[in-house]
């Protein structure tokens, strides 16, 4: 049975309480880092919105950032396997 720990995260304004694997919760405590940075960055630029608006464009951010990250992935693995069908050819020519 898998082992979790808690952690205490503040996004915003709210504190939350999880339950993560131990091997998970740096990258959580990275992602909460970001978010808050971004609340920041967007108060500053928007200001007079309440702390939802902020949370949600942060929200649409990340969401944006994680589908075009995916899909450099995806066009990253499209090439490798290009590049490999290149390389057999070439060295099928040579032989």
């Amino acid at each position: 049975m898998e082992q979790f720990i808690p952690a205490n995260i503040l996004i915003g304004d709210r504190n939350y309480r999880l339950k993560v694997k131990p091997e998970d919760e740096e990258k959580l405590r990275k992602t909460v880092k970001i978010i808050n940075e971004k609340i920041i960055e967007y108060k500053t630029n928007f200001a007079g919105k309440d702390m939802q608006d902020y949370v949600a464009m942060v929200l649409i951010w990340l969401a944006t950032e994680q589908t075009e990250t995916e899909f450099a992935t995806y066009k990253k693995n499209e090439l490798i396997n290009k590049l490999s069908s290149l390389q057999n050819l070439i060295e099928q020519a040579i032989q």
